[in-house]
């Protein structure tokens, strides 16, 4: 297949913020589309709407709640990674049946930390899901069940039908909290799966807890069963169609899966793919390279939460000079980004006090006066999406 031009930053850049509906934002009725581009990570909890906020004009913290709690037209649930998502109810299987990886070996790549326990025990990955599957519905019908609290009531179960050798691994102390069994340790990690075999979900938060539901309780139906070929290709576009031009390294790494795993996505779209030459080969949906090369000038300012899906990206370096990728990507404490013109230019982090909010940004250069004022405007509408009636914003510099 013959290399296409050769793309510049500038054109990948417009390319995806608007892609990510961050160069315009969308009007009423968005929210769903915003949300179904490649999901909305929900981690820390509450970022999910901040993102959503920087897509959608005038998103309130009543409209996302009434679509997961009243219609159920936004749905929640571990996705890629591993991870808290939000998507559209009508998106699922894209990105339940989409994500799930369809063998044994690459399912335990998925969900890192499991195997030593389950070779410990002596059992496979599908026997345990299967296991905590058989349980999952008597334990969760009718109820709303944080993790823990369904992990442990499911160990319980689970070990009544063990041999007594398995049964006495499976109560040992595990490796992966203190006081956790290893069985119950293997379960949470079992939920991940059953997850995207579209059996459990997440209903909305209570204080601090992110309860389990069963799907077709939540919904009042199942989610439909597709071809899981056609619910694969259809994520991997909607990757590319955000963060193209890719590679597969990068969407393995985005997927959670290892790129040696690939296979079964990549090879159900690969006629509909386009070499382009972007530091490196890397590619792009064919019916894409037009927009590539003629995406609008990004203009305006956005807040970006952590862990925003236009900072998922996995080429770094493409967004933030490589000098800077300690204070944007922190294993823990992220911070939200600063983007102004269409580039990351600083971040940002919250306090409150009562109802008052203070945004403190750092930036990596200082901004325009205009920006400063524009972030300024962004701050008062983020204000309310945190619980607070007032905001300071402060200004600094790396």
């Amino acid at each position: 297949m013959p290399v296409a031009d050769t793309v510049s930053k500038g054109d990948v850049l417009a390319f995806r913020l608007g892609a990510h509906h961050l160069t315009e934002r969308l009007g009423e009725g968005g929210l769903l589309d915003a949300a179904g581009r490649c999901g909305v990570q929900n981690s820390p909890p509450g970022s999910a709407v901040l993102a959503l906020h920087a897509r959608v004009r005038d998103l309130t913290q009543e409209q996302v709640a009434d679509a997961v709690a009243e219609d159920r037209s936004l749905l929640q649930t571990w996705c890629m990674r591993g991870s808290p998502f939000y998507f559209p109810t009508s998106d699922a299987p894209v990105f339940t049946t989409g994500v799930l990886p369809p063998t044994e070996e690459a399912m335990r790549h998925f969900i890192v930390g499991a195997e030593q326990a389950l070779d410990k025990l002596g059992m496979s990955l599908t026997d345990a899901v299967e296991l905590t599957g058989d349980e999952i519905r008597d334990v969760l019908s009718g109820r709303r069940l944080a993790i823990n609290e369904l992990g442990a009531e499911i160990a319980t179960r689970i070990a009544r039908r063990l041999p007594k050798r398995q049964r006495d691994v499976w109560e040992q102390h595990g490796p992966y909290a203190p006081g956790q069994p290893l069985g119950e340790g293997v379960v949470h990690f079992c939920v991940r799966i059953l997850t995207l075999q579209r059996v459990v979900c997440f209903a909305p938060r209570a204080g601090n807890k992110a309860p389990f539901v069963l799907v077709d309780e939540w919904l009042g139906h199942p989610i439909p069963d597709i071809d899981p070929d056609l619910a694969r290709a259809e994520l991997l576009r909607r990757y590319l169609r955000c963060y193209g031009p890719s590679t597969r390294r990068d969407f393995a790494a985005w997927a959670g899966i290892v790129p040696g795993d690939t296979d079964p996505w990549w090879s159900l779209v690969v006629d509909e793919l386009t070499q382009v030459d972007f530091g490196g080969t890397s590619w792009v949906l064919a019916e894409d390279l037009d927009a590539l090369r003629a995406a609008p000038t990004p203009t305006g300012v956005r807040l970006l939460p952590p862990r925003d899906p236009y900072t998922q990206m996995r080429d770094r370096e493409t967004i933030v000079d490589k000098k800077y990728h300690r204070e944007v990507w922190k294993t823990v404490g992220e911070p939200g980004t600063v983007l102004a013109a269409g580039k990351i230019t600083g971040t940002w982090r919250p306090r409150k006090s009562g109802r008052k909010l203070t945004i403190a940004i750092r930036t990596f250069r200082t901004l325009p006066a205009q920006d400063r004022k524009s972030l300024r405007g962004e701050a008062e509408q983020v204000a309310p999406l945190r619980g607070a009636s007032s905001v300071h914003v402060e200004f600094d510099t790396y």
